[in-house]
């Protein structure tokens, strides 16, 4: 055998360096966290309601643990109450609004057959009686509004359906919240465990705290709406003061929605009860300037600027949805990162 076969075998082209090996492992950690990322975007809608599940679980903890002050049985049974009441609460909401919904609907239909009646008789006094056969254009414009209303109800039909699932998750989570607590522990390495039970517990306190303190804040507003309202006859007072309350679940936003809902009907009633509307809505979110500081900083204590400028960043990217779950990703996203930060 020659002596070139003792020489040293050169590198192999695929045996990386250890700085190659580093650069390889973060490319792979960047483009398995874009995957998810793109993952994540494709999917948002459904992570969006699984997160609102959450936020409803929180608040049926939070109302079960406040039940257990003044009800000592078991946890199920005081579950089972809080989530009674919800119900009830969402009833009673339903009845109030459609009856006040089908009152106002019967007035205005009441009204228009009034001045279509009216408008009929003056322009055949002046013989202005209009051309063609008004039946054939009826039928037209009814075959056009179909597709319309069907469109609305599949719209409906959504909206129903992505709440009904909201709440049955929400229930699930909240009947046995551990067992999905390990499972997000288990699979987390074992010296990180006790952290992320430990942070998971603090986003399911937060949580339950800022529905907490959201609930009261509806309460607030829709309380004082529906007195403010009454004095001044305003009408639809009761329906306004509701949809006003719930409107403030939605922190900076809410108000502004409920408040132009407001105003324009106190302006259908005349000018003066226009004013006095206005009157009313700048009244209750001055009072609510000071109450909210009082109530968040017991619950979670989130810069207004930065709920501000999520609301209307989740709200372009996934509308309706990222702008009502954009204070709880906040907030939850605070509590993620505070170990960081203390450390």
């Amino acid at each position: 055998m020659s002596d070139e076969g003792d020489a040293p075998v050169p590198p192999s082209p695929i045996d990386l360096s250890t700085r190659a090996r580093g650069a390889v492992t973060d490319a792979v950690v960047w483009l398995s966290l874009a995957a998810v990322l793109l993952l994540a975007w494709h999917v948002a809608s459904s992570l969006l309601l699984i997160l609102a599940g959450i936020v409803f679980a929180a608040g049926l903890q939070g109302g079960e643990r406040l039940l257990a002050r003044f009800l000592p049985v078991r946890r199920s049974i005081r579950l089972g109450v809080v989530i009674a009441l919800f119900l009830v609460a969402v009833s009673a909401f339903l009845f109030f609004a459609g009856t006040q919904i089908a009152a106002q609907a019967g007035q205005l239909q009441a009204t228009l057959v009034a001045q279509s009646e009216r408008l009929s008789t003056l322009a055949k006094d002046y013989g202005l009686g209009g051309s063609g056969d008004p039946i054939a254009a009826m039928k037209a414009q009814i075959g056009s509004s179909v597709g319309k209303i069907l469109t609305v109800l599949g719209g409906v039909a959504g909206v129903v359906g992505s709440i009904l699932l909201i709440i049955v998750f929400g229930i699930f989570v909240a009947a046995d919240p551990r067992l999905y607590e390990r499972g997000i522990e288990w699979l987390t390495p074992e010296h990180r465990r006790a952290a992320t039970k430990a942070t998971l517990d603090e986003m399911a306190g937060m949580l339950s705290r800022w529905v907490g303190g959201r609930i009261v804040l509806m309460l607030f507003e829709g309380t004082f709406i529906f007195l403010g309202l009454s004095v001044v006859g305003t009408p639809l007072a009761l329906l306004l003061a509701l949809v006003t309350g719930l409107l403030a679940f939605i922190p900076n936003l809410g108000a502004i929605v409920s408040g132009a809902l407001m105003i324009a009907i106190g302006f259908s009633a005349g000018t003066t009860v226009g004013l006095e509307t206005i009157g009313v809505y700048l009244a209750v979110q001055l009072a609510d300037q000071f109450v909210s500081p009082m109530i968040e900083k017991r619950a979670v204590d989130l810069a207004p600027a930065i709920v501000l400028a999520a609301q209307l960043i989740f709200g372009v990217l996934f509308g309706i949805m990222g702008l009502i779950l954009a204070d709880p990703i906040v907030a939850l996203a605070k509590v993620a990162l505070a170990p960081r930060t203390d450390r």
